[in-house]
């Protein structure tokens, strides 16, 4: 999904690619079970577009006055989302978004921004406000004709001290293999 989201991004148009984690938690592990989608509503809703204007772009500059760049899940699709994990005894427990090489292939105004699988200022201000116990970032670049991923995964800051860093978190990923011995 990330890659083909990759390929249509233009300096003009960053296109995020967003979705939840749902799955499970207990005291030591948080399992993902599966991603679902929804639809970016950051053009559409009215509260969107005023979270955007009145607090987004003074926070973190004129670069998200550009409609296609930034998320903000439909409510109708996080409510979906959250109704369908509960029924099969899961539930949302973060997110996962994608940082492209933006210093090689966005606007040149913005090439000084390097992005990696760390939070930006703006995800450390999504992921606290969301307060779920898990971020997923992507990061993709390309090398040539062939594309490189990374992975991380970040705890949101403490409520009572949303200027600290995000926690990085240790990540498994499971494998479909079982292994006999």
């Amino acid at each position: 999904m990330a890659v083909g989201e990759y390929r249509r991004i233009t300096s003009e148009t960053p296109l995020p690619c967003f979705a939840l984690l749902v799955g499970s938690a207990d005291q030591a592990t948080l399992t993902v079970e599966r991603v679902t989608f929804g639809r970016n509503a950051r053009t559409t809703d009215p509260a969107a577009r005023r979270e955007f204007t009145e607090s987004i772009v003074p926070l973190f500059g004129p670069a998200y006055e550009n409609e296609t760049r930034g998320w903000w899940l439909d409510s109708h699709d996080l409510l979906r989302a959250s109704r369908e994990a509960e029924a099969d005894g899961l539930e949302i427990l973060g997110s996962v978004h994608m940082h492209p090489d933006w210093h090689r292939i966005g606007p040149p105004e913005e090439r000084q921004l390097i992005l990696s699988e760390r939070p930006t200022p703006m995800d450390q201000h999504v992921f606290g406000n969301t307060g779920w116990p898990v971020n997923l970032i992507c990061y993709l670049e390309r090398r040539g004709d062939v594309m490189y991923h990374a992975l991380a995964a970040w705890a949101p800051p403490p409520p009572e001290s949303p200027h600290l860093p995000c926690t990085e978190l240790p990540l498994r990923i499971r494998t479909l293999f079982l292994i006999h011995i």
